[in-house]
């Protein structure tokens, strides 16, 4: 594809007025492939990856594409990587075209990852206004106390910002350790993990099962399917205005 302006770029996305755009550029708000943007660059808006304000901008295609992947561990939710770790986008055998992860997971987490190249239903589902729930299946070392299992569900506090409450319950034990289904309305960095060893328990294993209606089922690690239309429509809904 023909290479255009950086400007151009956003205001094609429809984003910002061309002179609002040569002021975040300047003021090194933009980055391009991972690196701060110059006034008078240009890009691929198919290939390159644009962020504004750390946050990704996509090129608007006529025809947009959605999918769920089940992400393995030790992959990373990027589209490439400085230290050459495995990238959630090599497991999208199959597919044609630029898609980019919707939200995070870490490293060594696993489960229900979107990845779409909607730019506009991205920026909904990870605006913090709209809770969509978030279920994870964590297993622990060893047993859950009642004071643990008590304080998991009070109020608490991370980087001085006051979480939304959760929902959890122990869905098994055994010799391995503690299963816990674990549903949150926001995802803050490492937040189930970090939330954990706050009451001192000791994740072995974390893994998204669903977000909102939309569930991981039977989906084999590594591999993705694209959303149904039905479930498109249904993400829309949940990330309108109320």
């Amino acid at each position: 594809m023909k290479k255009i302006r950086l400007q151009k770029f956003f205001t094609d996305c429809g984003v910002l007025s061309r002179r609002k755009a040569e002021e975040e550029i300047a003021a090194g708000r933009v980055k391009v492939n991972g690196h701060v943007a110059s006034l008078g660059d240009k890009i691929d808006p198919q290939s390159d990856v644009i962020t504004w304000n750390d946050e990704a901008v996509y090129a608007q295609n006529e025809e947009h594409h959605y999918i769920l992947l089940h992400k393995p561990r030790g992959y990373i939710t990027s589209t490439s990587d400085p230290q050459n770790r495995k990238c959630v986008l090599e497991l999208l055998e199959g597919h044609r075209g630029r898609v980019y992860p919707v939200g995070r997971l870490d490293y060594n987490s696993e489960g229900l990852l979107i990845l779409t190249d909607d730019g506009e239903l991205a920026n909904r589902l990870m605006h913090p206004k709209h809770h969509i729930e978030k279920v994870y299946r964590v297993k622990v070392a060893g047993t859950v106390s009642e004071e643990q299992f008590d304080k998991l569900l009070s109020p608490m506090t991370l980087d001085g910002y006051k979480l939304l409450p959760i929902k959890a319950e122990i869905t098994s034990v055994d010799e391995t350790g503690t299963v816990l289904k674990m549903t949150l309305k926001e995802g803050r960095n490492r937040q189930v993990r970090r939330m954990c060893q706050e009451v001192g328990l000791t994740v072995k294993r974390l893994c998204r099962v669903a977000i909102g209606s939309i569930k991981l089922n039977n989906l084999p690690v590594g591999k993705w399917r694209y959303l149904e239309p039905s479930e498109v429509e249904y993400l829309y809904k949940a990330t309108q205005a109320k």
